[in-house]
């Protein structure tokens, strides 16, 4: 075991103990202090972690109910949540169109029809890789398209007519451009990537407001975009320097991997059915569909649509559904034991008064300018996630930034909301995220070209999201900058 997680396994029950038996807090009651201790526990061991991050995220059900921080049905029920089954439903939704390589034809399709060049095979790369992170996960994504960039790369190499210098530059740059498109393409949609999941959840457990599917998309899609083309734009005039940006026989090379497919077949184009009806559910649920059935919602949307993979049959060859539970069984399970973690830790925060005393403690900030206050938080998550896990770091802060929020009087959507768009945007080190570790491992890139890359991407992401988030969304989803949700 590395030295981190052993000193991570023993610190976390003694901060548990210093906080749950030793500290008094002035003005936070014993339930408080046992929601600090044990939420001070389960961060330390999801930073460090000291275990696996899924099963770190179950202590909840252990240290709130023993220590009388919240009753056992209260916690529990945090791991039902409704967004919970949102997420389960979309990812049923994403293993079907990775059974029958729906995603792949998708893929091709896109940098087909967009790239002649390299800079516009870059381009193509992103945009297929961004558009299928919006519904399926960004390590799924980056899995399947890599081996695509690897073959793209290898057709450079094997043409006589290539630049050599550039043959290198290329596979850096298809390869960064992957992992980053991945990132950014996920914060597009809530179920795009975890941490909407778990804002969204945190929202509705500390202020009872739903942020629905149609509302999110409004707001996160034009920031994917805009920050998709930016990044393109870096890495293929700043980053990184073509002599020449011809690609020889690279048209070809798309071709031949989509004849290879053959025709797209009937259980893709069911697949693709079943897909576009469930996104425009749940674009039109709040402003079409409500009219109808009124009690409907986006995730009784994504269940339905699970279950009709169930239940329609492929072709008669293949004497099967289009799902069974078998393929369904892949479901990332330790996520959601992971929502079900941050979740229970909002409800501890707010039902036992430690939001509240948070938020009175917090005078630092006070009479800052919220820009600036914004500017602080965005940075330091966007850092802090090169070296931690998104998703526990987003679980870990959106119960302490509510109170916050409330203390200095912004609207909680800014500060929270800012984070979690943060969380998604590391971009330098290969264990920030997922992508990174796949594009790494292709053997194309080195740490240094990681780093030395990704630091000024990060840096634009963090002057982006600020200004959109701070500017742009408060009239987007019309509320004031100031005042409570």
């Amino acid at each position: 075991m590395e030295n981190s997680k052993k000193v991570g396994l023993v610190l976390g029950p003694l901060v548990f103990i210093y906080f749950n038996y030793i500290a008094k807090l002035d003005g936070l009651s014993a339930e408080g202090h046992a929601t600090l201790a044990g939420t001070s526990w389960i961060a330390i061991w999801w930073i460090s972690e000291a275990i696996p991050i899924a099963a770190t995220s179950l202590l909840p059900i252990v240290l709130f109910p023993l220590t009388g921080a919240l009753k056992l049905a209260d916690v529990t029920a945090s791991y039902g949540h409704k967004y919970i089954f949102l997420y389960i439903g979309g990812f049923i939704l994403a293993i079907a169109i990775e059974t029958w390589g729906l995603h792949k034809r998708i893929a091709l399709t896109i940098i087909n029809l967009i790239g002649t060049n390299m800079k516009q095979i870059v381009l193509g790369f992103m945009v297929a890789t961004a558009f299928l992170s919006m519904w399926i996960s960004n390590t799924a994504t980056s899995v399947m398209l890599v081996p695509i960039g690897m073959a793209m790369v290898s057709q450079l190499n094997t043409n006589a007519l290539a630049n050599k210098s550039d043959n290198l530059i290329f596979g850096k740059m298809l390869m960064l451009a992957i992992a980053y498109s991945a990132s950014i393409g996920g914060f597009a949609t809530i179920i795009g990537t975890p941490p909407n999941l778990v804002l969204v959840g945190v929202i509705q457990e500390q202020y009872n407001v739903e942020i629905t599917f149609s509302r999110w998309i409004v707001f996160g899609l034009p920031v994917s975009i805009i920050l998709l083309l930016i990044c393109w734009k870096y890495l293929t005039s700043y980053a990184f320097t073509l002599q020449s940006n011809a690609f020889p026989g690279g048209k070809s090379e798309i071709k031949k991997q989509l004849t290879a497919l053959g025709n797209i077949s009937y259980e893709e184009k069911l697949v693709l059915v079943v897909f576009g009806l469930t996104g425009l559910a749940w674009i039109t649920r709040s402003y079409l569909l409500q009219v109808f059935i009124p009690n409907i919602d986006d995730t009784i949307i994504a269940v339905v649509a699970g279950l009709v993979l169930f239940i329609l049959p492929a072709s008669k060859e293949k004497e099967r559904q289009l799902l069974n539970w078998e393929e369904a069984i892949k479901l990332p399970w330790g996520v959601l034991f992971l929502f079900g973690g941050g979740l229970a830790i909002a409800k501890g925060f707010n039902e036992t008064g430690l939001a509240v005393w948070i938020g009175s403690q917090v005078s630092l900030l006070e009479g800052g300018a919220i820009l600036l206050i914004l500017l602080i938080i965005v940075a330091a998550v966007n850092f802090l996630t090169e070296i931690t896990s998104n998703l526990a770091t987003v679980a870990m802060l959106l119960p302490i930034l509510a109170p916050i929020s409330a203390s200095l009087n912004i609207h909680p959507y800014i500060l929270m909301i800012g984070a979690t768009i943060a969380a998604s945007c590391a971009f330098m080190l290969p264990v920030a995220t997922p992508p990174n570790a796949v594009v790494f491992g292709s053997g194309y890139l080195k740490m240094q070209d990681m780093v030395k890359t990704g630091i000024w991407l990060n840096v634009i992401s963090i002057i982006l999201i600020t200004l959109v988030v701070y500017f742009i969304l408060p009239l987007l989803w019309g509320f004031d900058l100031v005042g409570k949700l």
